[in-house]
């Protein structure tokens, strides 16, 4: 072996060959467990066989005098080109990365200075730190779908069609009509709040002439929607304040929850866009919520709106209103009222009081009393229908909350035992979420028909 190759092995292995053209170097003997400092470099071989020698090229020493050539910066994965180490190169095309991102096709650029990597480094740190643009909820709303009145109202009464949908295809798949089936369906029909009357209606309407024979689910849910619609359609009347009263007076009544101020916002924006003049009274006078609610619904509107402070006489402020309202002669005059349980009697008496203050003015006032129903109370909407009916005199009905958790069907139990008219329903917060009540597209949407 060359002096050159074992000199270089000596370096890497530790051997005690000696560098060409360099003085010779002191290995000093390395004392073992038992405290001998035998020197083991120069032991003969065992068994005899022969030395391994080590055949490997080694390239030039890069010349220290040399300019520095810097490395291009290629921030790709792909093959490490040979690096110069210390008197030699050490070929590294062994080592190749993973295929994280595709070789460029060539490579384009000067090379870097030493102090160029760390500017670099800095630069893609600031890249990667940008964050994306905030969306605005407007641009959000732009880019949904608007949704069509009829889908928001099926949206609205899912739960209810999706409950009677389940019911009457588990009972209607492959049987033939029998007496077991039609009371499985009415027990389901009256689970969803339709009412007995409207269950044994649509139960009598599938036997007639139908026994032991097949009927598919579809065709049911047909007859389940013109059954709703017989009992709804007598009671979808629209609002109507052209009676040739002035101001027209509109109260507002319910228990807690059911959306009265919502309502009444909805009411004056609608109002407003027909072309009337509107004036809001903020009769809920124990809810500093509902007073500060009243008047940015008034101030969208462009609605005068009376309030008092907190606390103050509800009667009184009724009052007050009805003279402004005919002092400045405006078309309608919505009054709030504070919620009210139907079972506190004092409560019930207040809004009593309020009534025969609004008749010191016009014995005919209030011209209309609406009733606000919550869509998810289910059979405690018959009861309020009763009792405000009797303290207030209810003339019409307007359902909330039909937003996808309401037990819509109570609607058509309310029509068939009560026969109270029905003006609007809504399905949300917005104003054009409240639309004049419409029999057949609430029959369809309980049906889960398109």
């Amino acid at each position: 072996m060359s002096e050159k190759k074992r000199g270089f092995l000596g370096r890497l292995f530790g051997g005690k060959e000696k560098p060409q053209n360099e003085a010779d170097t002191t290995v000093e003997p390395i004392a073992d467990e038992t405290g001998s400092s035998e020197d083991h470099s120069s032991a003969p071989v065992e068994n005899g066989e022969p030395e391994l020698t080590v055949e490997m090229e080694v390239k030039p020493v890069a010349s220290l005098s040399e300019p520095f050539q810097p490395v291009p910066l290629d921030v790709s994965p792909r093959i490490i080109p040979d690096v110069a180490v210390h008197g030699g190169t050490v070929s590294t095309e062994e080592f190749v990365s993973t295929d994280l991102a595709p070789e460029p096709e060539e490579e384009t650029g000067d090379a870097l200075t030493p102090d160029e990597p760390e500017v670099i480094a800095e630069a893609v740190e600031d890249l990667e730190t940008v964050e994306e643009p905030a969306v605005s909820e407007e641009q959000v709303a732009l880019e949904e779908p608007k949704l069509s009145w009829f889908q928001r109202l099926k949206k609205g009464l899912s739960r209810s069609s999706s409950s009677l949908t389940e019911g009457i295809t588990s009972i209607f798949t492959k049987r033939k009509l029998d007496a077991s089936m039609l009371e499985e369906l009415e027990d389901i029909l009256i689970q969803a709040d339709l009412g007995v009357d409207t269950a044994m209606a649509i139960t009598d309407r599938l036997s007639d002439g139908r026994y032991n024979k097949e009927i598919s689910p579809e065709e049911v849910r047909e007859i389940l929607s013109e059954e709703v619609e017989k009992v709804l359609e007598p009671v979808a009347q629209p609002l109507d304040l052209d009676i040739g009263k002035k101001p027209h007076v509109v109260l507002m009544v319910g228990v807690n929850g059911t959306g009265k101020t919502t309502t009444i916002g909805k009411l004056s924006q609608k109002l407003r866009a027909e072309g009337k003049t509107v004036m809001l009274a903020a009769g809920d006078t124990f809810r500093a919520a509902a007073v500060e609610q009243l008047k940015i619904w008034g101030e969208r509107t462009g609605a005068e709106v009376i309030a008092r402070d907190t606390g103050a006489d509800a009667a009184g402020l009724a009052f007050d209103a009805m003279k402004e309202a005919q002092e400045k002669d405006v078309d309608v005059l919505l009054i709030d009222t504070a919620g009210r349980l139907q079972n506190r009697a004092e409560l019930m008496d207040e809004l009593e009081k309020v009534i025969r203050v609004i008749k010191k003015h016009d014995p005919e006032a209030p011209h209309s009393v609406l009733l606000t129903l919550d869509a998810t109370t289910g059979q405690n909407a018959l009861n309020q229908v009763e009792i405000f009916g009797k303290v207030a005199g209810v003339t019409g009905l307007v359902m909330t909350k039909l937003d996808g958790t309401a037990r819509g069907g109570i609607l058509v139990a309310i029509a068939a035992k009560h026969g109270m008219p029905v003006h609007f329903i809504g399905v949300g917060e917005g104003v054009a979420d409240l639309e004049p009540f419409s029999a057949k597209d609430f029959a369809s949407a309980i049906a889960g028909l398109a």
